[in-house]
């Protein structure tokens, strides 16, 4: 058994980058431990991940505002509060904000992760039409 108790007063929230497109925040809720991460992210309007897919899946739930999700492939699907999101192993997809809304939610991801390319305006784009 792990107790991860909360987070301690002060603690800083990290800034996300390297595979995300805009501004996006991280709060560890569950450093990996035996391959399972759990993190709750906020991204700002129009922020969001790039392409990637994940070893085992990863599950999704939107605690705040309102996003997207999309599988390679298809249209972007919307999200919000509430919505719970299960994404199969190897799946390649993207997740983030509305242009116009933040949205927060908890990624619970299984086994390691593979980032991929970012995703264009073009595709994101997609969502709003």
């Amino acid at each position: 058994m792990k107790i991860v108790h909360g987070r301690a007063e002060g603690a800083v929230t990290e800034a996300r980058g390297a595979t995300f497109t805009g501004t996006v925040w991280g709060d560890p809720v569950l450093p990996t431990t035996d391959g399972t991460t759990i993190n709750s992210v906020t991204f700002t309007p129009g922020a969001r991940t790039y392409w990637h897919h994940h070893e085992r899946g990863q599950i999704l739930i939107v605690t705040a505002g309102t996003g997207w999700v999309c599988t390679h492939g298809e249209t972007p699907q919307p999200l919000t509060v509430g919505d719970v999101v299960w994404v199969p192993p190897g799946e390649q997809h993207w997740h983030g904000a509305g242009p116009n809304s933040i949205m927060t939610h908890l990624a619970t991801s299984l086994g390691t992760t593979t980032w991929l390319d970012e995703v264009s305006e073009d595709e994101y784009g997609q969502a709003a039409r």
